[in-house]
């Protein structure tokens, strides 16, 4: 559910017309609903009701100060991967023991950073990083709270890419070890074992990979105590999908997963942590483009946009499908045809979709892809010198730019030219 819907014809955020945003800041953009950011943490915290749990939001899938804030305001915790989102969390007013911290390649320095300003935990991805942790906080005089991060060989049946559970993902240490990983870690100075952490992968539609990988945690745990570990937490991670095509069937429910964590782990006594981030953000967003040309090809018909693929990267890296509709909803009945939709950059994988059905479009018509509200700005560059589009959040009838879009001199001036040029 989003709350992106048509109204008199006009597609509207919340109560805000997307036209009139784009007359005041030009297109593209990325806009954001207050309402559905809240209503998708709201389904997350009603699917794990009566059990311990925090829900720490997967900050990678959108950091935009104003985002973060909200999701904090509403009891969310957050899920940081560098030293910079952490920052960033702890500048939005998040404190830092709602912060988890996890990737395979926290660095010293993050690690101080993080011990400093306060983390509710690290997740530990391998034992060089658990022995540089111990020594860092050994060094600080304080002590470091970890999970360990168990890789329990399951394939949860999405993108190559995306997959983060199976035995030949970077992530995590085997499960197999983890008896023999725990025990290196209690020996160690500096830090306390609180819990166990996995995740095995993003945009999941089915529950079964989830139930096989808890499973598989509630046994360790059990293992675990019995060899004197105080396990007090579970992190289970992210991974479920959103429904990038509309027209197809839903991926589960929130409802429906924490169904399954409360059958696998519930009754273990642990407080639970689940780390969501696309299904939070995902369809709380739209990028906004306008038709810059209509070329007719050879056999084929092209949409030019002034959105390319720095603005929206899925597409290109990852094959991605966004539902693309138009701004100003079209006549029932109205004739469609396929056309090759594309950006300006000059790179054939500047392409969003191919022989995509749309009704009849002019230059200078807006369009809007569906379900970019994560991995959309966040992963955007200034490729081809193009800046930064802006950012927007609406709230019922009001909007307000979030991130600005840089001039062309803010990004030519961050260059530095050598003395001997």
């Amino acid at each position: 559910m989003d709350h992106f819907l048509y109204q008199n014809g006009a597609l509207h955020a919340e109560k805000v017309p997307i036209a009139e945003i784009a007359a005041a800041v030009r297109t593209p953009f990325y806009v954001y609903s207050t309402a559905t950011l809240t209503r998708h943490y709201q389904l997350f915290a009603e699917a794990l009701s009566g059990l311990d749990h925090l829900i720490c939001y997967a900050m990678k899938s959108n950091s935009n100060q104003a985002v973060i804030q909200h999701m904090a305001s509403l009891g969310a915790g957050m899920d940081v991967v560098s030293g910079g989102e952490y920052l960033r969390a702890k500048a939005a007013g998040v404190p830092g023991q709602r912060i988890v911290f996890s990737g395979v390649g926290k660095t010293a320095d993050e690690m101080r950073l993080a011990l400093e300003g306060g983390i509710r935990q690290f997740n530990v991805e391998s034992e060089p990083e658990m022995q540089v942790l111990s020594q860092v906080a050994d060094n600080m005089g304080v002590t470091a709270p970890i999970t360990v991060r168990v890789n329990p060989d399951v394939d949860a049946k999405t993108h190559e890419k995306i997959a983060t559970g199976r035995k030949e993902d970077k992530f995590g240490i085997p499960i197999a070890r983890a008896r023999e990983v725990y025990a290196h870690a209690a020996a160690l100075p500096g830090l306390k074992i609180i819990g166990i952490d996995v995740h095995i992968g993003s945009q999941l539609t089915d529950l079964a990979p989830f139930e096989t990988a808890y499973n598989k945690v509630a046994e360790l745990t059990h293992q675990l105590r019995a060899d004197g570990h105080e396990i007090t937490r579970l992190d289970l991670g992210g991974g479920l999908g959103i429904p990038y095509e509309h027209s197809n069937s839903a991926p589960p429910l929130p409802l429906e997963y924490g169904e399954v964590v409360k059958r696998t782990v519930g009754d273990l006594g642990c407080e639970i942590e689940i780390e969501p981030g696309r299904l939070i953000s995902g369809n709380a967003g739209l990028l906004v483009a306008s038709t810059i040309y209509v070329k007719e090809g050879e056999g084929r018909c092209f949409l030019i946009l002034d959105a390319a693929m720095n603005d929206l990267i899925r597409p290109a890296m990852y094959g991605a499908h966004h539902d693309i509709v138009p701004v100003i909803e079209a006549a029932p009945g109205a004739e469609q045809q396929p056309f090759d939709i594309v950006g300006p950059v000059c790179e054939s994988g500047d392409t969003f979709a191919k022989q995509r059905h749309l009704t009849p479009v002019e230059p200078g018509d807006l369009i809007a892809f569906r379900s970019a509200g994560a991995y959309g700005a966040v992963m955007s560059s200034e490729y081809n010198s193009r800046p930064l589009i802006p950012e927007v959040l609406v709230q019922g009838d009001q909007f307000a730019v979030i991130r600005a879009r840089p001039t062309f001199d803010d990004i030519i001036n961050r260059d530095t030219i050598p003395e001997w040029l």
